[in-house]
């Protein structure tokens, strides 16, 4: 088995970011509130404006060459960072890729003092089970997925 680093990625990396992210929505759909429809159109800017660090980071888990995870943090209010577009592909899951860029993006949140919230699929178990382990716990909230779904999510928040 290789060893798997972590990276925070820039905007030259969307080719990379795009294509997992993409195979993250096809292989998962009911993971996620997007869906491979709607970002399979995206346009290059697109891609890169939502990894450029302006709204949080955007983190690759590599195996060699060859990313194996993902996950990204996004400043959504004053003081608060949300998990979002964790995803770890199948052959990789547990083995540890998903903590890995966890904790480098909750890193990033605590180094700024960052509250850090996620919403995770109900239909989800093995992303809840993660989180949970990490120390995320449910606050009570729940909602659809995406407008029109019946699949529901739930609020987490990291214990403090």
């Amino acid at each position: 088995m290789s060893d798997v680093r972590t990276e925070e990625v820039a905007p030259d990396d969307w080719p990379a970011w795009r294509d997992i992210r993409l195979r993250s929505l096809s292989q998962d759909p009911a993971a996620f509130g997007s869906t491979h429809e709607r970002e399979a159109v995206f346009d290059e800017e697109t891609w890169r404006s939502r990894i450029d660090g302006t709204s949080g980071p955007g983190i690759l888990a590599y195996a060699d060459a060859v990313p194996v995870g993902m996950g990204a943090g996004w400043l959504y209010e004053p003081g608060r960072l949300m998990v979002v577009a964790m995803w770890t592909e199948p052959d990789w899951r547990g083995r540890g890729v998903g903590r890995q860029v966890l904790d480098h993006v909750v890193g990033w949140a605590v180094e700024r003092a960052l509250v850090v919230d996620l919403w995770v699929a109900e239909a989800n178990p093995g992303a809840r089970r993660l989180y949970e382990r990490y120390g995320f716990r449910p606050d009570g909230q729940t909602a659809p997925i995406r407008e029109g779904s019946d699949l529901l999510m739930s609020r987490l928040v990291i214990a403090s």
